[in-house]
């Protein structure tokens, strides 16, 4: 593939958006970042995107050869909301489309899934990214990371189910390559860090680097359906919730070699993601002394 003359990134603020834009503008691509409310960004070019509001679309999307898709949040079923834009996308002259989907998800499947399923249709280069768990969601401003600062208290419905987290970083380079990469990779990558961890495993590895103690909590589905509610709608925080008793039962108890056969190097390991998480915070602090 040439070098694309521009890559949008959509969801340019989020987790891996954030870090997606930071590595293509390190590495000389041309970079649209995108979202509904978009911060400037060093050496990229910003631009207001929103699922629902059709008239930020052409305005991104003109002009770009590959665009990284992450759906809209709390949608069950994005296709409606996504299809469109992808038909515009594909009209306009974008070849490559790389989807942040989710591990627990397959083709098809409910949420991303259904995008997943037409996106080889609509673009002869694809890629679907199905990374497992986020080590952020622990870290940094996910409601888990929010609860075990305040509270010391990781609560979840996983019971003793182990989960190969991996972190945003990763996910990130993997999607750099796939955008990128002269031969499209045309193909779904399950993206997990090293080793499965539990709940309570990775509570310990938390309490132990901050010198707080962290405790896990085990709840039902029903229990975590109802904790996720206020802050998302009801049907979706069920699929979250859901997905909490999947891994429960050893949905995600496995370990992939995608991260280091696309970028060349191993996933980073949980108790090195916190260490660096704990340092950066206390710098932070030190700076703001």
């Amino acid at each position: 593939m040439p070098r694309p003359a521009t890559i949008l990134v959509t969801g340019a603020t989020g987790t891996t958006g954030s870090r997606l834009v930071r590595r293509l503008v390190d590495a000389g691509h041309p970079v649209r970042a995108a979202a509904r409310r978009p911060r400037p960004a060093a050496g990229a070019e910003s631009a207001t995107f929103d699922w629902n509001d059709p008239d930020t679309h052409r305005p991104a999307v003109d002009g770009a050869a590959a665009v990284y898709l992450i759906p809209p949040p709390g949608t069950l079923d994005p296709v409606p909301v996504m299809l469109p834009f992808l038909d515009l996308a594909r009209r306009a002259g974008v070849r490559r489309a790389v989807l942040l989907s989710s591990s627990q998800v397959e083709s098809g499947g409910p949420g991303a899934g259904g995008v997943h399923r037409v996106l080889p249709e609509l673009f002869p280069e694809w890629a679907v990214l199905r990374p497992s768990w986020f080590m952020q969601n622990l870290t940094g401003q996910h409601q888990h990371a929010e609860a075990i600062r305040r509270d010391g208290l990781l609560t979840t419905a996983t019971g003793e189910g182990r989960v190969a987290f991996v972190d945003a970083d990763d996910i990130a380079a993997v999607a750099a390559y796939a955008l990128t990469d002269p031969v499209p990779h045309n193909t779904d990558r399950v993206l997990t860090g090293p080793r499965p961890l539990s709940y309570a495993e990775a509570a310990a590895v938390l309490g132990e680097a901050t010198g707080r103690p962290v405790r896990h909590r085990p709840v039902t589905v029903a229990e975590m359906t109802a904790r996720y509610a206020p802050f998302m709608p009801e049907e979706f925080a069920a699929l979250l919730a859901g997905l909490d008793g999947a891994i429960a039962e050893g949905a995600e108890d496995r370990v992939t070699d995608e991260v280091e056969r696309v970028t060349g190097r191993p996933p980073r390991s949980f108790e090195e993601h916190v260490r660096t998480a704990v340092a950066a915070k206390e710098r932070t602090v030190t700076a703001a002394s």
